[in-house]
């Protein structure tokens, strides 16, 4: 495909003191622009308190062959609220606007599901959003159907009477007959922030859940470990590969996973980020807290981000079993010289990594949402993982708000290194400095696409 030129960011206001409703961000990423690495349209949602957090298409690459499918709308679902936007990105993709809303009270009465978070289109014209619990904030993992030509709630995916206790990311490969799905949390512990007495109480998840993609039944539970809450899933972008990788956050660990000769599935451990022992932190030893991974579209590189330590890694896995460390760069995090808070034994380095500073501007938080571009060579990285957390974790990133940048990648021998003359600051928004998440391009990209 093209080079990106546009990338839609939602942004959220929630818990940063501002009474202002979440926006649709579209930010120029076209260096010949002279809106280089600027928002150039906002398009602001009807109410307060949404949480915008995932989005996804209504067609993406599992659609492929039918002519008479467009990419034109980019569903948005509300974390906290429940509602789903359905927004017009074909009529100007520069200057989107809102098609559609799905009420909670439709995705409550009609599904029984609250709390939702991923959205893949699906090859039958439909589009299949992933929840975290029920409407009254419990853990539940099941999956909301809505039409992708009038975004009608069709009901449910799932069948049967077994249904998984948690739910948050998802994705399917019908050629292996599976969707496997990941665990978070339990919403209504979720949503005050993190409690580390929460932790040994079955509040966090801890399983990948197989469903038989064909039935819809849920068939298998992989246990990855207690509490190490594994969220975004990703299988290898080759649609006969029965395989791909897990992050898990508390445990800050990658899990792969596959099919066994069996033909059920099962993980192994394949890369362990080391806590560090520190003082002036939460805890007395501080995970990296790996919050989002990525697969590059020619399944040679895995990404993944280090949301506390503040570091982005690259590893090639071109053995899939034992990926290789190739690229690492620190772009803010909790553990920067001249902060609160002081390594005092660090497996992997030497000494705290120097604050991280872009065009005059330190930035506050740690890399967490990535996204790269279809031909390997660009990186973004936004900084807001979730209101409650980011308030918690990192107060100067709700006053100061999100950044998002974009480091260079070498996709011959590997390596990162950030690029200089690119910095988004959503600190300097007209409604006052706010968070920003996922990216999206409208072409599609190496999150969104599943190849069948």
């Amino acid at each position: 495909g093209p080079r990106e030129e546009i990338i839609y960011v939602p942004c959220i206001y929630r818990n940063t003191g501002k009474n202002n409703p979440d926006f649709l961000a579209t930010v120029d990423v076209d260096p010949k622009s002279p809106s280089y690495s600027q928002v150039i349209h906002r398009l602001p949602m009807p109410n307060v308190g949404d949480e915008l957090h995932h989005s996804g298409w209504n067609v993406c690459s599992s659609c492929h062959g039918d002519p008479g499918r467009k990419r034109n709308r980019l569903v948005l679902p509300s974390l906290i609220s429940s509602r789903i936007y359905v927004v017009d990105v074909g009529t100007e993709p520069r200057a989107p606007r809102l098609f559609k809303v799905v009420n909670p009270e439709d995705v409550f009465w009609k599904c029984g599901l609250g709390y939702p978070h991923t959205s893949h289109c699906l090859g039958s014209g439909e589009v299949m959003i992933s929840t975290l619990g029920d409407p009254a904030g419990n853990g539940k993992g099941g999956f909301i159907l809505l039409d992708s030509e009038t975004f009608e709630i069709k009901g449910t995916w799932e069948k049967g009477d077994e249904i998984p206790p948690m739910g948050y990311d998802f994705w399917y490969q019908p050629r292996h007959n599976v969707l496997i799905s990941t665990e978070w949390g339990v919403p209504k512990c979720l949503g005050y922030g993190f409690d580390p007495n929460d932790l040994k109480k079955g509040r966090y998840g801890r399983r990948l859940n197989v469903w038989d993609w064909s039935s819809h039944r849920y068939i298998q539970a992989i246990d990855v470990g207690e509490d190490s809450a594994p969220l975004e899933i990703r299988f290898l972008h080759d649609p006969d590969a029965s395989e791909g990788f897990v992050g898990c956050t508390i445990s800050s660990a990658i899990h792969r996973f596959y099919k066994t000769p069996n033909g059920d599935w099962a993980a192994e451990k394949v890369i362990q980020v080391p806590s560090k022992k520190v003082e002036g932190w939460l805890l007395p030893e501080m995970p990296g807290f790996i919050t989002d991974i990525l697969i590059s579209l020619d399944d040679r590189f895995l990404y993944f981000s280090n949301w506390i330590h503040g570091d982005v890694r690259q590893y090639d896995i071109s053995d899939t079993r034992h990926p290789k460390l190739v690229g690492q760069v620190f772009v803010g995090g909790s553990i920067s010289k001249g902060g609160s808070v002081r390594v005092c034994e660090d497996p992997e380095l030497l000494s705290q990594p120097e604050p991280f500073v872009i065009q005059g501007k330190k930035v506050p938080g740690g890399p967490q949402m990535i996204q790269l571009s279809l031909d390997g060579k660009r990186l973004y990285v936004t900084t807001s993982l979730y209101s409650a957390w980011d308030r918690q974790f990192y107060p100067d990133l709700i006053r100061e708000g999100a950044v998002m940048l974009q480091l260079d990648v070498d996709t011959e021998q590997g390596g990162l290194s950030v690029n200089r003359e690119f910095l988004v600051d959503f600190g300097k928004e007209p409604g006052g400095p706010c968070l920003a998440h996922e990216m999206r391009y409208p072409g599609g990209d190496c999150t969104s696409d599943i190849w069948v």
